[in-house]
């Protein structure tokens, strides 16, 4: 039983971090987002 608590905590903690760090305004997810439009604008903007 106690093993079974302890797994459930671990895999709460787990979820709660990863949608600290890729979910939000300010996660992974949204500069990657941000980034790869500011590349795309570059590109577009070369005179070939």
């Amino acid at each position: 039983m106690k093993s079974i608590l302890i797994t459930t905590m671990l895999v709460m903690v787990v979820l709660a971090i990863y949608s600290a760090v890729v979910a939000g305004p300010t996660g992974t997810k949204m500069l990657i987002t941000n980034g790869g439009g500011r590349i795309n604008d570059t590109i577009e903007r070369m005179d070939p």
